[in-house]
Order: structure tokens, then C-alpha cells, then sequence
């Protein structure tokens, strides 16, 4: 198991272990910011990280909040946001239309989860466990409008790339329909909008409608 960071260079002996704790957190989590999804950056040539998606998330729940179906509360929704992909530090990224990673995705990022939260205090420890435990179920409101966000701000990415990952082999925009559903669940008006921009790079050739095999039927798409 890798070290933790603050390894390399303790805190010194006289800090106040609860803070020591917290701080080492606070370092360790400074990984995030190497942890690099599959968006392109619209301002930029390279792919995020997940540190930027994490603030993007944030600022979205701020922005958008005013069209989710159900009254959220906006701050709580933003500690979902910030906290739900700390786990990939340890689990790493798996990509939205990578199916072979996603067998395994659930059981390596519960393992993450064990391991970095419980850098924690352990009050704080239960805490961040139960805002990742409860973005994961989706079974609050706020949960269902932060895993909206999550699927909303990769699709603005890929629009303004033109497409970027949408054009992953075997991704058809009936896929990405599928995975952008979410969305709806939480907001019909944010919804609406995601099918709009899916329905529009379908028309100018950024996603396909549907795979076509060699004889030129078309083809089931992925599951």
C-alpha cells in the first residue's frame, strides 16, 4: 500500500493530534488533483482532473439549484458533490462509458472509501462516509440533483468538444441518453436541456444515432 503523503514529511509532534489528523487529510486529499478523467477542458487542450470537476460540480449546485424538481438544500448538496469522488484518489477514475471497469468499480471505491476516510477523526470519519454512502444511493433529493450535476458537466465538456468521448467506440447517442438519465430524474427542465444537446450533436455528426453492422443494420448498443 502507497504511502500517505504526509509521510514524506510529518507534521511536527506538538500539533494537536485531532488537527494532525485533519491536516494529513487535508494533504492526502491534495491527490485529487492527479487523478485525470476522460472530459476535455472547454478554456483548454487537456483533459480535467477531478479536483476541477468536483469545484465545477459545486458551482453548478449553486447556479442551477432553482430547477431541481424537488427543494434541495443547496449547501448539503454541495458537500455531496465535493466529497462523492475523494475515493478515486485510491480507486481511480472510471469513465463513464468503460463497461468493463464498471464491474468492478463499486467494490474498489467502498475499499477507498474505508481507506481514506478513515484518516478521519472518527466523528468526522462517519460524516464524509455518509455523504459518499448517501450520494451513492441517490435516495434523497440532494443526491439525485448532485448526481445530475455529475452527469451534466461532462456532457457541456463533450459538447463544447464537439463530441470528445462520445465518440468511444461503441457509444451511440441512445447510450448516452441511457447514462445522461439521471439528469431527468432530478430536473425535467435540465432534462429537457440534455436531450436537446445530445438530439443536436446528433445532427451535426458528433454522436452516432445508432451502430451499424457490415451489412448495414443497425446494431444494439452496449448495455
Amino acid at each position: 500500500m502507497e504511502r500517505l503523503l504526509t509521510d514524506r514529511n510529518p507534521l511536527p509532534d506538538t500539533v494537536d493530534p485531532r488537527i494532525a489528523a485533519q491536516l494529513g487529510f487535508i494533504v492526502e486529499v491534495d491527490r485529487l488533483k492527479t487523478v485525470v478523467r476522460q472530459s476535455p477542458l472547454a478554456a483548454a487542450s487537456r483533459r480535467e482532473n477531478d479536483a476541477e470537476h468536483s469545484w465545477h460540480l459545486a458551482l453548478m449546485v449553486i447556479l442551477l439549484a432553482e430547477h431541481a424538481d424537488e427543494p434541495i438544500d443547496v449547501g448539503h448538496t454541495v458537500q455531496l458533490v465535493v466529497v462523492h469522488d475523494l475515493v478515486e484518489i485510491y480507486a481511480g477514475d472510471t469513465p463513464l462509458y468503460d463497461d468493463v471497469g464498471a464491474r468492478t468499480q463499486e467494490a474498489r471505491e467502498r475499499a477507498a472509501a474505508d481507506r481514506l476516510f478513515g484518516l478521519l477523526p472518527a466523528d468526522q470519519a462517519a460524516g464524509f462516509r455518509a455523504l459518499w454512502d448517501e450520494f451513492e444511493a441517490r435516495e434523497t433529493p440532494e443526491a439525485r440533483f448532485a448526481k445530475a450535476m455529475d452527469r451534466l458537466e461532462p456532457l457541456l465538456l463533450n459538447w463544447m468538444a464537439r463530441g470528445g468521448t462520445w465518440q468511444t467506440p461503441g457509444v451511440t447517442a441512445d447510450v448516452v441518453r441511457a447514462r445522461k438519465a439521471h439528469i431527468g430524474a432530478a430536473s425535467a427542465a435540465l432534462g429537457a436541456t440534455a436531450r436537446a444537446i445530445i438530439d443536436e450533436g446528433v445532427r451535426r455528426g458528433w454522436v452516432a444515432e445508432a451502430e451499424h453492422t457490415l451489412d448495414g443494420q443497425s446494431a444494439a448498443p452496449p448495455a
